[in-house]
């Protein structure tokens, strides 16, 4: 047997190596854009930083350092100039899309840091792998800008895989929808007719605020938002406004909310304050061509009937008062049964001894004032 050479004994020692093939090497020399490991071949492997990451401009002297012992996967066996073209970022694309189809297969529910928001939906990586989220998968809720999401750590699953077609795609939708419910199942269970709860205002419209209540939504309406007159929801309540309510009903998975709390309820103490003969002030509401209503504080009006206006005759409320117009008068009929009060000013100019005409003519349209009431 013929004796080798010293250069073919050390060629034969040196392993072979293919493409697609993983390699074990030790760093040997960083540059900021490349890295150079010593595989045991023949030749060195180069890993530039387009195949070590992502993230462009990134220095790599940062990120690995001489000794370090890290595998790489081979791209090319000579690229070109004699050495090993490597990559570090596709072997952990690999090893991520083993990941995902594992993830994939357990209905796995996976985190990641989203890492570009693009017109139809979000990028997250896995592992050097990346998972396409659409829009549509997004969120329970249509949301026009998703820029929100940008560096933000989501929960997602994986509901489709195909690495050869490079289609993965995750789902955050159904993750909130099953919270929701669970929440919602929750708070059903907690909640009862009566207690008072806390909330966030979701949403505001022309005849109420939608509360979210976390788990469900409760519907404040525009009656239910103050023992006074609400006029406009929207300029007394806004979007992420902190709300203490009241439940009045709860029908199925309809909840009504009130901040009518019983214990402020004005005509708990109106007996006394507004018994007849007291002289009481307030704001005209409103106006009708048979009186005006007053308000005397929030939650309580009172009616000057057109005839109690004044000693002179009054063709209509309009002709002498204004909205807004602060006045004061006498009380000349209280029903706190039914929550209607009578007014008059012509009592404070008239003699003392009419004042009790005064209270009958003041109750000639005490049925219109049902019926304006129950109209609005």
């Amino acid at each position: 047997m013929s004796e080798l050479s010293f250069e073919q004994m050390l060629e034969e020692s040196l392993k072979t190596i293919r493409t697609g093939e993983i390699v074990t090497g030790k760093v040997i020399d960083v540059k900021e854009d490349e890295i150079v490991l010593n595989i045991g071949y023949k030749s060195d492997g180069i890993i530039p930083r387009s195949e070590y990451t992502n993230e462009s401009g990134v220095d790599l002297r940062t990120l690995v350092h001489v000794g370090d012992e890290m595998e790489a996967k081979v791209v090319k066996v000579n690229d070109g100039e004699g050495q090993v073209a490597l990559s570090y970022k596709r072997l952990a694309a690999d090893k991520g899309n083993k990941r995902l189809e594992e993830a994939f297969e357990n209905h796995e529910v996976l985190t990641a840091k989203v890492a570009q928001v693009l017109d139809g939906g979000l990028s997250v990586i896995v592992d050097e792998a990346r998972v396409f989220i659409p829009a549509s998968l997004v969120s329970d809720t249509y949301e026009k800008d998703l820029t929100k999401y940008a560096g933000q750590d989501i929960d997602f699953v994986i509901t489709e895989f195909n690495p050869k077609r490079r289609r993965v795609i995750g789902d955050r939708k159904q993750l909130m929808i099953a919270k929701k419910a669970e929440m919602q199942k929750a708070l059903f269970e907690r909640i009862h007719v009566g207690d008072t709860v806390e909330g966030v205002v979701k949403n505001v419209t022309d005849f109420g605020a939608f509360i979210d209540l976390g788990g469900a939504d409760g519907l404040l309406h525009i009656s239910e938002m103050s023992w006074g007159r609400v006029e406009n929801p929207k300029k007394v309540f806004h979007s992420g406004d902190q709300v203490r309510a009241l439940i009045k009903d709860i029908s199925g998975e309809k909840i009504a909310l009130s901040l009518k709390f019983p214990e402020e309820n004005p005509w708990v103490k109106a007996a006394e304050k507004y018994a007849v003969g007291n002289v009481v002030s307030g704001r005209v509401a409103r106006m009708t061509d048979f009186g005006a209503f007053v308000e005397l504080e929030p939650g309580v009006d009172a009616l000057l009937h057109v005839s109690q206006i004044s000693r002179e005759h009054v063709e209509k409320p309009s002709d002498v008062l204004s909205i807004g117009q602060e006045i004061e008068a006498k009380v000349v009929d209280f029903n706190g049964e039914d929550h209607k009060i009578s007014l008059s000013i012509k009592a404070l100019q008239a003699p003392a001894d009419h004042s009790h005409e005064d209270a009958d003519v003041a109750d000639v349209d005490i049925a219109a004032v049902a019926a304006e009431n129950s109209a609005e």
